[in-house]
């Protein structure tokens, strides 16, 4: 009996997925819910599981290729044809020795996100120890590898498409690799940010004594109350809801000839990942506590690492906030992430001399970076919300007495 394996649903306004990796190849035996293969959507990836046991008969859609929701991507035999299937490949008698041998050597398939995460370090399975169950090598066991300099080097940057001649010489030591759905989507989005939207960028400055010395005073407590660090985004988070509800525009968006003012805050927190940025949503975030923020963005950022995330979890931000700190940033100007018209860019914290109350003192300061629409935020607009930002940073009371 033959199983067709289709493509899932992929989303909302999802229609169709590139083949980025199969686990599997014709004549392989699988289990059923063992992973086939990998798929990759503007946002997400997705794996696509056997429906049933058999042996894997056929594959329709190769690697690389483009295909639609519900597209045929393989045929699985189950019953009295998937015992013949592997019979076929059983022809070569001095072969079938060696080809069990070595699939009795690795029995078990590792986990996707693991193969991807070894595959940008230049590793194989036999390059990693397993901790998973029966050997299997996880992500965090490749990290462990990478981590104490297991990896190979980096494989070379892809090379440009639209450029001029290359030399001969030059040529043969470059390699080009097609972009990932992904990457190309990240590309035309912010493309089309720029050629639509009216952006500008506002600056200032705030000094973290006040949260840094908040947080050094009860981090301890409220990890042990709430099981969750206590960092810096969710004051962020909040600081950026008490200054929306103030500034309603750099939480709206246009829409044809309308204007949508949200009398909510979905808050987008842009997440760094190995195939690109993408950017998961607290919803509901101005209802929020520290605790249920710090929880939920911990949460979906260690999927959003692995891949795991829904389209549904990155749809939908009013305002979104990107921390190029992490990565050592001193100043940038974020591009708007459409259709939202404002988006805050936080940035390394630094110890530089500032002047407080006619002294010059030493304080760690951020350059925080608003980019809006002029469309539908002025200038007045846009500097309040960041003035109302610093203030709520540097006085963190504020938020608490609604000031």
């Amino acid at each position: 009996m033959s199983i067709e394996v289709r493509v899932p649903t992929l989303g909302e306004s999802v229609s169709e997925a590139t083949i980025a990796t199969w686990f599997k190849k014709p004549g392989d035996t699988v289990a059923a819910d063992e992973m086939l293969c990998e798929l990759e959507t503007d946002k997400v990836t997705v794996e696509v599981p056997a429906p049933s046991a058999g042996v894997l008969s056929e594959i329709i859609a190769p690697e690389g290729e483009t295909v639609g929701v519900n597209a045929l991507l393989a045929i699985i035999t189950e019953g009295d044809g998937a015992a013949a299937a592997p019979a076929k490949a059983e022809k070569p008698a001095a072969e079938a020795p060696k080809a069990e041998a070595a699939k009795t050597e690795k029995s078990v398939e590792d986990a996707p996100s693991a193969k991807k995460a070894m595959a940008e370090a230049g590793l194989t399975s036999d390059d990693v120890k397993g901790t998973g169950r029966d050997g299997r090598v996880m992500k965090e066991d490749v990290q462990r590898t990478v981590a104490s300099g297991g990896a190979a080097a980096p494989a070379p940057a892809p090379v440009a498409v639209s450029r001029g001649p290359v030399a001969a010489d030059d040529a043969v030591r470059e390699e080009r690799v097609k972009m990932t759905r992904l990457r190309a989507t990240i590309a035309r989005r912010l493309k089309d940010a720029q050629n639509t939207a009216a952006m500008l960028t506002t600056y200032n400055e705030v000094d973290m004594s006040g949260i840094m010395d908040l947080r050094n005073e009860y981090k301890t407590q409220f990890e042990k109350k709430h099981g969750v660090k206590l960092g810096f985004m969710s004051f962020f988070v909040k600081a950026c809801c008490h200054a929306l509800k103030e500034v309603p525009e750099v939480n709206a968006e246009i829409d044809g000839q309308d204007v949508v003012y949200k009398n909510y805050v979905h808050m987008g927190v842009a997440v760094g990942t190995p195939s690109g940025l993408v950017v998961p949503v607290v919803r509901d975030a101005d209802q929020m506590g520290f605790a249920a923020i710090e929880k939920k963005i911990a949460e979906m950022g260690l999927r959003a690492r692995d891949g795991k995330l829904s389209m549904a979890e990155m749809q939908g931000g009013s305002f979104t906030i990107s921390n190029g700190g992490v990565y050592g940033s001193l100043m940038s100007s974020p591009i708007l992430n459409p259709p939202q018209s404002g988006i805050l860019g936080m940035h390394k914290i630094q110890d530089r001399p500032v002047v407080v109350n006619g002294q010059i003192v030493i304080r760690p300061m951020m350059y925080l970076a608003l980019s809006y629409d002029h469309r539908i935020v002025d200038g007045k607009g846009a500097v309040t919300f960041l003035v109302r930002v610093k203030e709520a940073l540097e006085d963190p009371r504020r938020l608490l007495m609604d000031l």
